[in-house]
């Protein structure tokens, strides 16, 4: 459906183009992905680019959402804080790390007017220099034919575009696709390929969502437009065949003896300084660095031989999280070389785990999982992506958590339209999730372990202690700021003033009910004698029940209890 032409931005504006900008991209995946030779050939920049969008998209619903029915919009500056910050923190590979500093670049002018609530041509213009500049300044060693060059020929183009918003964004766009098609004349590797660079592609898409955003009207893709001669089309809906690929010498820059062996990302709370320092540390240790974001939190990308010491500098620079370490594998992609085809197995569990102690614990027991951090649930295209990571023939998909039924439904049916039987399992919490775990039987006919699976996790009651984080109402009663929350299957139960008390009494009431296996997944904050009371309590108590105790990590509770 066709949007209403504006000629200014405001935050729905900005909500627009995120969700034209992820169906674009959502369109030219595959396509962007046959692309992506450099600075590594391993044909994820499509994938990385819609996973970064998609958190960025999500963060600026979650803004609406937050306002409600009838209760106004948010600001221009609100829309586009969000929108960096869900990039920053959701942000893949180098491509996604890229957009996210683009379009933190672009946030940073575009909320300078503090609560205005729209802003022009002119500021539009200025946003995309800041975008195309900070994005620049966070690559170590910037190599000409990639996203930067498109980048910044958008916000060349747009300086010397005189109008609207819709004016501005048009020109941003045509400077960009100009650019895409002249980066095989830049990039040898790109034009020994016969390719655009895939990086730039995905901003075209992007900037081409962006004008539809202001004028209602989808950009028609110039024809012809071929990186090379004899190159797939650049713009084009279709699929890119890539000619000649195993003959190019894909080395990163100063990489020619095969590259590093690993890409290292994570999330990073540190000072600016400490950041300067790390970025030297880890220039030494590696290439393809990238670090961006700013006011505290980063995130950084780089190749290394050694990922250890990667993560280790950003130990010493602040605190690293969400640490993603992936091993470029056989066939080293920096070389050309072809990996070996991997058979897939017939049958695989994917699941969202809280912690990275329960994270060890899904993945010893043979699961494929993803992390979910407090107040950061996994998108749908992070959960297609772990289906994929499994490389089975049938999947079982666990999402642990009753907020993610939709998210997880979602991806079920994208990996069931490439061809993987999925079978969605509801459960609602971690604890639910072992049991069906504890009984998966990958010899059985699939859909009687789906069965089975399913009536191990719907006979786990499951519970968790919390601290309020504001007054509220809640089925117990009313709760003030610092309470301690016990939550039986969902719903406030127990309102206390201490940890233990208040554990021990939910777990009475979900006994009283009977039970044969009490599991304890404990907090990294919850106090170090919860878990042997409650278990010198069962014992006591409950002569009958069996107790088994797990450490969560940072898992956004205290403690988790499933009762069997």
């Amino acid at each position: 459906m066709a949007q209403v032409p504006q000629t200014f931005l405001d935050a729905l504006a900005v909500r627009t183009w995120c969700g034209l900008a992820l169906g674009a991209l959502g369109r030219a995946r595959e396509e962007i992905d046959a692309i992506n030779v450099y600075p590594v050939a391993d044909g994820d920049t499509g994938t990385n680019l819609y996973l970064t969008l998609e958190s960025a998209a999500t963060a600026v619903e979650a803004v609406f959402a937050g306002y409600g029915t009838g209760a106004g919009e948010p600001s221009l500056g609100d829309a586009v804080r969000a929108m960096a910050h869900g990039a920053l923190i959701g942000a893949r590979g180098n491509s996604g790390t890229i957009l996210a500093q683009l379009l933190r670049g672009m946030a940073q002018v575009l909320a300078e007017g503090g609560a205005a609530s729209r802003v022009d041509g002119a500021a539009l213009r200025l946003a995309l220099r800041r975008a195309a500049d900070s994005a620049r300044q966070a690559v170590a060693h910037p190599v000409e034919g990639t996203v930067l060059t498109v980048a910044s020929a958008a916000a060349e183009a747009a300086e010397e575009a005189e109008g609207d918003c819709g004016a501005v964004a048009r020109a941003a766009y045509e400077g960009a696709r100009k650019a895409l098609a002249a980066t095989p004349g830049q990039l040898p590797v790109l034009g020994r390929a016969g390719v655009v660079d895939a990086g730039g592609r995905g901003l075209v898409a992007v900037l081409a969502a962006l004008v539809e955003a202001f004028t209602g009207e989808a950009v028609r893709e110039v024809p012809g437009m071929r990186g090379a001669p004899g190159a797939p089309d650049a713009v084009s809906g279709g699929h890119a065949r890539v000619e000649g690929i195993a003959d190019a010498d894909l080395c990163t820059e100063g990489a020619e003896d095969g590259g590093p062996a690993y890409e290292v990302i994570y999330l990073l709370e540190a000072g600016d300084t400490a950041v300067a320092r790390l970025r030297e540390r880890l220039d030494a240790l590696g290439d393809s660095l990238v670090v961006v974001g700013g006011d505290g939190l980063w995130n950084v990308h780089v190749h290394v031989d050694d990922a250890g010491a990667a993560v280790e500098a950003g130990v010493e620079a602040g605190r690293p999280y969400r640490i993603r370490i992936t091993h470029f594998g056989l066939g080293d992609v920096h070389t050309g070389g072809e990996r070996p085809p991997r058979e897939r197995a017939q049958r695989a569990v994917v699941a969202v785990v809280p912690g990275e102690g329960l994270a060890g614990l899904y993945t010893e027991a043979g699961a494929t999982t993803v992390l979910a951090r407090p107040g950061e649930p996994p998108a749908s295209g992070e959960l297609v992506q772990a289906v994929r990571r499994a490389h089975a023939r049938e999947v079982v998909l666990l999402p642990n958590d009753a907020e993610l039924r939709h998210t997880a439904a979602a991806a079920a049916e994208q990996a069931r339209a490439e061809g993987i039987r999925v079978a969605l399992i509801p459960t609602r919490s971690a604890v639910q999730g072992i049991a069906a775990l504890a009984v998966h039987e990958p010899g059985r006919r699939f859909d009687e372990d789906v069965v089975q699976m399913t009536a191990a996790a719907g006979a786990t009651r499951y519970a968790e202690v919390v601290v309020a984080e504001r007054q509220s109402w809640t089925t117990a009663g009313i709760c003030q700021a610092g309470d301690v929350l016990g939550l039986i299957d969902g719903d406030v139960a127990v309102i206390g003033e201490e940890v233990t008390a208040t554990a021990a009494t939910v777990l009475d009431r979900m006994l009283q009910a009977g039970g044969e296996l009490v599991t304890l997944v404990v907090g990294d904050e919850a106090p170090e004698t919860v878990a042997e009371h409650l278990q010198a309590r069962v014992r006591e108590s409950y002569l009958a029940v069996d107790t088994v105790v797990y450490r969560g990590g940072r898992q956004g509770t205290l403690l988790l209890i499933g009762v069997e």
